[in-house]
């Protein structure tokens, strides 16, 4: 199905390979884009990959042939919109939001699915950390260190991973390099000034040949910010009014407590090495990277004197190893091997204002996948491979809420494409075999816990040209997830999350139908991309407040029931003038997802409607824009979850290239949140006690030689 074939693209875009044609080029010679180039070509090879706006490998396609979702972030979008972290970096795309767990934990949320539904990669393998399992735990990804950034949204990408439904975003970096630079010594640096949080970000990378045939990387990062300057009183007014009436004297000053959110500095730092030998016919390399940061999450104030709120700090490392390979085989059925795997060794300390560790969680990962990409042949083209993932993770300390457990998957897939001529049918299919098994944990009070899925996954699309530039597609998919250890065996406090915890042993796989059309079209000066998806769930996994206290926490409790998700994506720009060498262009998107738990109402924490619009005047080395974002209020909610007000945010940005489009060197200055409105992202847990940043002036420099 399309949803599984261009899950395979960024598969194969993540490992950098290449179109397979029939002429296919040496794979030593794809960039981070899938494009194939001489291995010793002139120019900035990195500007290059950030400027094509292709999802590719297997096969090359532009992002208007996919028949799902799908964006893709780089050049000097993504220099504009970087942020410290992933989820607020591309909270402006078509169909993302954040969870917003404060300025340092904010994880992408696709179509209003968050957590294990989403997965995010590093190069097309996973993160190892910890992110899926709680929203306070930080995506151990910097930004800084990226050089494009894609995202599919919806079960585009189950090829990543069954529990992938709600899609992937696949961050894309040099640390093994993928062609040999022209250049004796390639250098990519960057820094970052924001005022809200008093933001100091620096990164830079340096490439060098060593002969015609081996590449070495080095590349390292350093941020620091303050508390975060918000748009006006840190409590909903809900809150304020109930903090106010209360007689304790320290609780009512929680009702003017306004500006700075308290507990949100961070320090992150990042040093990483990579080689690679690049030849006609393929490309081997490694890379090792430590990752290093210490942050603040947000309080959640209780308005009970005899409840002491927490200021927890999370102190996170992680030491990682990656490896790439690829060969052409020279002809035959199969055009190439690929071959991308990684092993990671994660901890973080949940630190309480005492000073003392509440608890530290422990993991190591490993990962591997092998996709053997086919020949085209009269229109036939497609992959097969397999993937292997395990996971061992243990929380230790008294506000544990997860027993020592572990998670192995294994999974087949394959993806094939027939083009029929103005038709194209696409189809995939996806077994995972997972195991998930628990100490017994006296403490938790829970027994030894051994449980297997068998996870089958399977789609079937099309897309026809209707006329010149105008394509439609449809894509019918039946997926099945295994629930995660955090879903199954969850039972505790949680300091850092601010919750009591509670998972079930017993859920079985959650079974889902979707059907998704798309519309895309694209002529001289204006293109428009829709998307439509409704989603059907058996025994769907959710997490919902209980309205209960434990161990002065409110309980969550997660929960399976029917659900249906739907909704729409909506984006387009248009070319409105040309003005001597300046072009005016407008472009919006708007986008919307309704969920609903059969018996039990809607789903918690969904995005509400949101429409965001912007004009660029654009030459050729300085860009201006300005944009206004619209986000509605959400007023469906569950039993325990209260409604959040609506928000509109103005922002502006210039930008200037000194060296013009061919070189990625810029500085850009930026204003968001021009007129400091106060504004809560609904998907947070702590939306009620952690606004979103207020006006925020930033200057981002980048330099390339």
């Amino acid at each position: 199905m399309a949803f599984l074939w261009a899950g395979v693209a960024h598969a194969g875009e993540a490992a950098g390979e290449a179109p397979a044609t029939n002429d296919a080029a040496p794979a030593g010679d794809a960039d981070a884009a899938g494009e194939r180039h001489d291995r010793n070509a002139p120019g900035d090879y990195h500007a290059q990959a950030a400027s094509d706006i292709v999802v590719t490998a297997p096969f090359k396609r532009d992002v208007g042939t996919l028949l799902s979702g799908a964006s893709v972030v780089s050049g000097e979008t993504l220099t504009r919109e970087l942020r410290p972290t992933i989820g607020e970096t591309l909270a402006r795309q078509p169909g993302v939001s954040s969870t917003s767990f404060g300025p340092n934990a904010s994880r992408p949320i696709l179509r209003g699915f968050q957590g294990d539904r989403v997965r995010v990669l590093t190069d097309g393998i996973g993160t190892f950390d910890v992110s899926s399992t709680s929203a306070d735990h930080a995506v151990v990804i910097n930004p800084l260190t990226a050089d494009r950034i894609e995202v599919l949204r919806g079960p585009s990408a189950l090829l990543f991973g069954s529990s992938a439904v709600g899609g992937v975003v696949n961050v894309i970096d040099s640390r093994i390099p993928r062609r040999v630079p022209d250049e004796p010594i390639h250098v990519d640096a960057i820094g970052t000034y924001g005022t809200a949080a008093n933001e100091r970000s620096v990164g830079g990378a340096v490439e060098s040949p060593i002969g015609d045939k081996f590449v070495v990387h080095f590349d390292g990062s350093y941020s620091k910010t303050g508390d975060l300057d918000t748009g006006g009183h840190i409590l909903t007014p809900a809150l304020r009014a109930q903090a106010a009436a209360n007689p304790d004297p320290e609780i009512a000053e929680l009702a003017d407590l306004k500006g700075k959110l308290p507990n949100s500095a961070a320090r992150t730092w990042e040093v990483a090495g990579g080689a690679a030998v690049i030849t006609d016919t393929g490309n081997f390399g490694v890379s090792v990277s430590r990752y290093d940061s210490l942050y603040g999450v947000p309080i959640r104030y209780s308005l009970d004197p005899d409840i002491e709120a927490e200021a927890v700090r999370l102190d996170v490392k992680q030491t990682r190893v990656d490896f790439r390979g690829e060969v052409e085989t020279g002809g035959g059925f199969l055009q190439s091997i690929k071959l991308r795997g990684g092993y990671a060794d994660y901890q973080h300390s949940e630190i309480e204002d005492t000073g003392e560790v509440g608890t530290t969680f422990y993991s190591q990962g490993w990962e591997g996948r092998l996709e053997l990409v086919q020949q085209e042949r009269g229109g036939w083209r497609g992959a097969i491979g397999g993937q292997m993932m395990i996971r061992d993770f243990n929380v230790i300390g008294e506000e544990k809420f997860l027993p020592k457990n572990e998670t192995q998957q294994y999974g087949l897939f394959t993806l094939q494409e027939f083009d029929l001529g103005a038709v194209k049918v696409e189809a995939g299919g996806r077994f995972e075999h997972s195991v998930i098994s628990a100490d017994a944990d006296a403490d938790l009070g829970n027994p030894a816990y051994h449980r297997t899925f068998d996870a089958l996954s399977a789609s079937l699309g099309a897309g026809v040209d209707i006329v010149q530039g105008w394509r439609v597609g449809l894509n019918l998919s039946r997926t099945e997830r295994a629930p995660s250890a955090d879903e199954l065996f969850a039972n505790g406090p949680h300091a850092g999350t601010q919750a009591f915890e509670i998972g079930d042993p017993t859920f079985g796989k959650e079974k889902s139908w979707g059907l998704e059309a798309t519309l895309r079209g694209k002529g001289e000066g204006y293109s428009i991309n829709a998307s439509v998806f409704h989603s059907w769930f058996d025994n769907y996994i959710y997490e919902t407040a209980t309205g209960e206290i434990e161990d002065d926490l409110p309980v969550y409790r997660f929960a399976q029931g029917d659900a249906r998700y739907y909704g729409f994506e909506v984006e387009g720009s248009a070319t409105l003038a040309h003005i001597g060498q300046t072009t005016i262009v407008a472009d919006a998107l708007a986008d919307y997802v309704r969920a609903k738990i059969k018996h039990d109402g809607p789903v918690p924490r969904i995005p509400p409607l949101r429409v965001l619009g912007g004009i660029e005047a654009q030459a050729e080395r300085i860009t201006g824009r300005v944009e206004v974002e619209w986000t509605d209020d959400q007023k469906r909610v569950t039993e325990f979850e209260t409604p959040t007000e609506g928000y509109t945010m103005v922002n502006a940005s210039l930008a200037f290239k000194p060296f013009g489009s061919a070189n990625s060197t810029s500085i850009v200055l930026s204003a968001n949140n021009i007129f400091d409105v106060v504004a809560r992202r609904h998907a947070s847990f702590l939306k009620d006690y952690a606004p979103l940043a207020g006006r925020d002036f930033r200057i981002t420099t980048r330099i390339n030689f």
